[in-house]
């Protein structure tokens, strides 16, 4: 959520050869949706949910800082739960050409109030 994205295409090399041709199809998330968020636990007769290991507020800083607006949204899709675009790249170096970078304006997710059945 928020950080740039990229097109690229293949480029031809001994290692993209090797990779069968394959590539990223995103950064990749560094911990699951429940680390991020924090989870419920039951507490006698309550449901309580547990800190994840991202904050809202480092969050919105993270979001703010790069001028960019959020609707919705959550901290299960929050950018610390996933690895750096720059990094993911080089580690792609020579398998891929970037065509264009693209910086966002703005995210539309849906918020927390809401229930999507089809979301892992």
């Amino acid at each position: 959520m928020g950080d740039d994205a990229v097109i690229i295409e293949g480029a031809e090399s001994p290692a993209s050869r090797e990779a069968l041709f394959s590539t990223v199809h995103g950064a990749g998330r560094i911990m699951s949706r429940t680390a991020a968020k924090g989870k419920f636990v039951k507490v006698g007769t309550k449901r309580i949910r547990q800190e994840g290991l991202v904050r809202h507020d480092e969050m919105m800083k993270w979001i703010y800082d790069r001028g960019i607006v959020l609707r919705g949204g959550n901290l299960d899709e929050a950018p610390q739960a996933y690895r750096r675009l720059p990094e993911v790249l080089g580690a792609h170096a020579g398998t891929i050409r970037i065509l264009h970078t693209l910086r966002p304006l703005g995210v539309a997710m849906a918020g927390s109030d809401l229930v999507d059945p089809y979301k892992d």
